[in-house]
């Protein structure tokens, strides 16, 4: 064979393996990219499809949100069966495009907190579900520590933790841990004469001084600028800010006794005593007794600032009546003036005293002397005292006294009476020793509709004042417990598949 021949057949090998060889890779990337654009089409597919079973989920979500605003007490879907309860979910031309399956499991005894589950899922692909948990409750009006619908004065000593509001002024000469409110942009502080204050405001001088100043505190008034006192406001106040509708939610008391009737532990106007007093039980039950007799007012002990209902308002002599178990509906309504103490365990009660028909000069009040407790803090132990008048420390009371309750004083306020301390000149008793003690702890809430107050500024009353707020009370009220509204509000979203 020629030298051309051979030449000529060896570039044709080299070319046809050139050609398989560039042909190879061409086929490798084309499959590639067709394989890529495959998974990318389907992963678009894939997503579009997962955002769509979502918005499924989000719908029944929303629908059952509407449910509840036509039905607040309606945890069956209007079915009256137990779930799940599976609806079409239909595009805007009546087309059937997935279905949402709800899972409801409603409030436990004693809380308003109800969880949804919502479950999306598409016709044209069944296999892909979306999966939304919803945590949703009605807000009771304990979201304060303190709320007050009057004017109100904090006193040194006195530290808070929760949120304050007044529909009044607020001066503020402790430590507050939380917000301070006020619907007043501007007041009169009736406690000294002198220029109009903020709705919110201290009298404790600026650092590096110490101490108050009773006096008008010109800093603390219009129209200088509002300072950032940290010092006392640990995370500011606010005002003016809307007023809270203090009478629309004070609890119907006139309802209350209907219910406490029918299902629960109600007891008339004693026509023989002076009222009644309850001691509450671990073991789910309470001590019932009447009282017949008060600790008479010690001599030269006088209601020198003529304060309404003024007294001891301190057993004396009582007379059991019975051991009786907690009331099914845990709701106690008595028409007369009542003592309350004692330790509950997994016990959630609310302590009503009203008299009927209402007459201002024949309100009852509830009292509290000696200590009043949970002996668990999550939620599973509940009290709440709602007084027609007063809710009141008397002056025999418990030097270092703790009332674990939400305490609610329809018309009059939460507080001490002024107790007189002794003089020297001439040497007389006068309230001593009980006018003045040395801590209280209230733990809870409170609600005043009148100036809230248990120490005054001679240092007789309780020296040392702590309020701390009950979270749990929020979402889990006491029995019979005023509410803010019927609408549910949004504690959590959780998409969890």
């Amino acid at each position: 064979m020629s030298t051309y021949f051979y030449n000529q057949l060896r570039r044709s090998g080299q070319l046809s393996v050139q050609v398989l060889l560039y042909g190879s890779i061409v086929i490798i990337a084309l499959t590639g990219f067709l394989t890529w654009t495959d998974a990318v089409i389907t992963s678009v597919y894939r997503e579009s499809d997962r955002a769509q079973a979502l918005a499924i989920a989000e719908a029944g979500i929303e629908y059952y949100r509407w449910h509840l605003a036509h039905a607040p007490q309606d945890f069956q879907d209007g079915t009256g069966q137990p779930g799940p309860y599976v609806h079409e979910y239909t595009d805007k031309s009546g087309t059937v495009v997935g279905t949402y399956t709800l899972t409801i499991t409603p409030p436990v005894s004693g809380s308003t907190i109800i969880t949804i589950e919502s479950a999306g899922k598409l016709t044209t692909n069944p296999d892909l579900e979306k999966v939304i948990r919803v945590r949703m409750g009605i807000p009771s009006f304990a979201k304060y520590a303190a709320v007050l619908n009057a004017n109100v004065r904090f006193g040194q000593g006195t530290e808070v933790f929760g949120e304050i509001h007044s529909n009044g002024g607020v001066r503020f000469d402790g430590i507050a841990h939380n917000l301070v409110t006020s619907a007043q942009d501007q007041y009169d502080d009736p406690d000294h004469t002198g220029q109009k204050e903020f709705g919110v405001h201290t009298h404790v001088n600026v650092p590096p001084a110490t101490g108050v100043t009773d006096t008008a505190r010109p800093l603390e008034s219009p129209p200088d600028a509002v300072q950032d006192r940290s010092d006392v406001f640990l995370v500011g106040r606010q005002f003016p800010v809307p007023a809270v509708d203090f009478a629309g939610i004070t609890s119907n008391l006139s309802e209350m006794r209907i219910d406490a009737i029918a299902g629960g532990f109600y007891r008339p106007t004693s026509t023989t005593a002076l009222g009644y007093e309850i001691v509450l039980k671990t073991n789910d039950t309470f001590d019932f007794y009447v009282v017949n007799s008060l600790v008479p007012v010690p001599s030269n002990c006088s209601n020198v600032n003529n304060q309404d209902g003024w007294g001891t308002w301190s057993v004396n002599t009582k007379t059991l009546l019975g051991n009786y178990p907690m009331p099914a509906n845990n709701l106690i309504f008595i028409e007369d003036n009542v003592w309350v103490s004692g330790t509950i365990d997994g016990s959630r009660v609310t302590i009503a005293a009203a008299r009927f028909p209402d007459n201002a000069s024949t309100r009852p009040s509830i009292t509290v002397n000696n200590d009043l407790l949970y002996t668990s803090y999550t939620g599973s132990d509940v009290i709440a005292l709602i007084a027609q008048k007063n809710i009141n420390i008397g002056l025999v009371s418990a030097d270092t006294i703790r009332i674990d309750a939400a305490l609610m004083a329809q018309n009059g306020r939460v507080g001490r009476y002024y107790y007189q301390g002794p003089t020297t000149s001439p040497t007389r008793a006068r309230c001593s020793p009980y006018h003045a003690r040395t801590l209280i702890t209230s733990y809870g809430m409170l609600g005043s509709n009148q100036r809230y107050g248990f120490a005054y500024t001679d240092n007789t009353g309780y020296v040392t004042r702590n309020l701390a707020y009950d979270s749990n009370l929020l979402y889990g009220p006491p029995p019979s417990f005023p509410i803010t509204t019927d609408a549910y509000k949004i504690i959590s979203w959780d998409e969890i598949k």
